[in-house]
């Protein structure tokens, strides 16, 4: 995604306190890329090292397309522009994007999302919550996203900062007030978002997932710790049920700013008691910050009960009133692939949920196993490429918490399915599951089991629509497979494990 540029800089404003290389002083800069495919004329060109290439030998063909002026941090050999070798080329090209557009982010109320699981949720419940409240608000994350009229899909939850800035500049020209984003691990390791400033952030919780960038779970923690440290001005709010929030809460008191605390624990500055919830939604008794009022809410489970008491704790920080609050939470349906509910008028639910990390499958089964008389079947995988050491965990987690597991293919990327399988068959003590390679199998067997009051989880992939294997993308929605298996089931008759013409007790 490409926004709109501002009015052009001069290099040498670009450049200072950056760089003492002499820079010839009228010379214009009037756009920023990080991609020599991308470059126009009159483009600064960052040659940014990556895993597999170094930015810097694409040079030579980023001038050819127009750029004024590289910066890298291995030598360019070229003398038709100004070369600026640098040490730490992403601290850089944070620091650069955030002056080329005007440090947007200063001027607009920006609220960051970071944690393993709930980022999405907490993110779109907070704008929805804002725009009820009369408050024009941009998000950007997993899903979309989103500056006023303008809503596109994804590529990285948190993307580079050349893009990243761009879409805060882009909010603030189109006279958006506020503005919610994801802010992931990587995108903090990688300082994409440094030289940002979020007025509040949230911090959702910390479980096992991208060990295979980060190494281990300390690291993790500590690049989600940064977001608190050194880039957020004003107030935090952090789960405290969880362990690592507890010592992030510690962090940022010594720190100074304010915060709120939120979860079932009755230290917490934001918790919630007497709590009903079913197949129609949450109803629960809301303790804030002094506060008791009851909300209503149309999601399901108790992981939406933590993104709720999140979202809610932003609102309230920003001044949002005990009605407001109400109304929004009692209209605000879920997002996409987010315990969400697919309904084709079967006798049992159909659940998605994005749940790709052992914690987080653990949670969302245990939240939709109250929700259901019947059984619980779960169709899941893991990704290829990733983390190998979570794979026997999903297994374990997937036989202790559900009746009935289906194994199949998530985005194999690189790897055989197969390989995948047996490294999460190895945490499953008995030899009940069924494995499925073929992800649309995979949901046609779960529809077909399926009884009367069951319930159905398809884990891992939620809002995606598309599966990756051997570096393509084909289009792969679980949502259109889900419902149209569910609509052929009710055309054909079928009824309980399958046979025609029989009905469920």
């Amino acid at each position: 995604m490409r926004v709109s540029d501002p009015p052009g800089m001069r290099l040498t404003e670009l450049l200072d306190g950056i760089t003492e290389m002499p820079v010839e002083s009228g010379l214009t800069v009037t756009g920023l890329s990080a991609d020599s495919r991308k470059v126009r004329k009159g483009d600064l060109f960052f040659g940014l090292r990556g895993e597999h290439y170094d930015g810097a030998s694409f040079a030579r063909d980023a001038v050819k397309q127009g750029a004024v002026a590289v910066i890298s941090e291995s030598p360019v050999d070229i003398v038709e522009v100004p070369c600026c070798q640098v040490r730490d080329l992403k601290k850089v090209i944070a620091r650069i994007t955030d002056r080329f557009y005007r440090h947007p982010s200063g001027r607009l109320h920006l609220t960051g999302v970071t944690g393993t699981n709930g980022k999405t949720t907490v993110s779109h419940l907070i704008r929805h919550l804002l725009e009820t409240a009369g408050r024009p608000t941009g998000i950007i994350g997993t899903i979309y996203y989103i500056t006023g009229e303008t809503k596109v899909r994804a590529s990285l939850t948190t993307p580079d900062p050349v893009t990243f800035q761009g879409i805060l500049y882009e909010m603030v020209v189109t006279g958006l007030s506020h503005a919610v984003s994801e802010v992931s691990s990587h995108a903090l390791a990688l300082k994409r978002v440094d030289y940002t400033d979020f007025r509040i952030s949230v911090f959702t919780n910390l479980s096992r997932d991208h060990l295979d960038f980060h190494g281990d779970m300390e690291n993790y923690y500590l690049a989600k710790e940064r977001l608190f440290t050194e880039l957020t001005r004003e107030a935090a709010v952090v789960n405290v049920d969880d362990t690592y929030g507890e010592r992030l809460l510690r962090r940022c008191r010594e720190r100074g700013l304010k915060t709120l605390s939120y979860g079932f624990s009755p230290e917490s500055s934001v918790r919630a008691t007497e709590i009903i919830h079913g197949r129609d939604g949450l109803s629960f008794l809301l303790h804030l910050d002094g506060e008791t009022f009851r909300l209503q809410s149309p999601m399901i489970g108790i992981t939406s009960l933590y993104n709720i008491l999140a979202a809610v704790s932003v609102a309230w920080l920003l001044g949002l009133g005990k009605d407001t609050i109400k109304n929004a939470v009692s209209t605000f349906r879920g997002v996409e692939g987010r315990m969400e509910v697919v309904d084709e008028g079967q006798d049992f639910t159909a659940v998605l949920d994005y749940a790709h990390t052992p914690d987080a499958l653990e949670k969302v089964l245990q939240s939709l196993s109250g929700l259901t008389p019947g059984r619980l079947i779960v169709v899941f995988g893991c990704g290829g490429n990733r983390d190998r050491g979570k794979r026997p965990e999903m297994g374990r987690v997937a036989e202790r918490c559900s009746d009935i597991q289906i194994v199949t293919s998530d985005n194999p990327r690189d790897e055989p399915p197969e390989e995948i399988i047996r490294d999460i068959l190895k945490g499953m003590k008995g030899k009940s599951a069924e494995v499925i390679p073929d992800r649309r199998e995979a949901i046609q067997r779960a529809v077909e089991i399926a009884g009367k009051g069951d319930l159905i989880l398809l884990a891992g992939k939620g809002h995606e629509e598309y599966q990756e294997i051997r570096g393509t993308r084909y289009p792969f929605s679980d949502r259109e497979i889900l419902s149209t298996v569910l609509r052929e089931r009710a055309g054909a008759g079928t009824a309980v494990n399958g046979v025609p013409g029989e009905e469920g007790g």
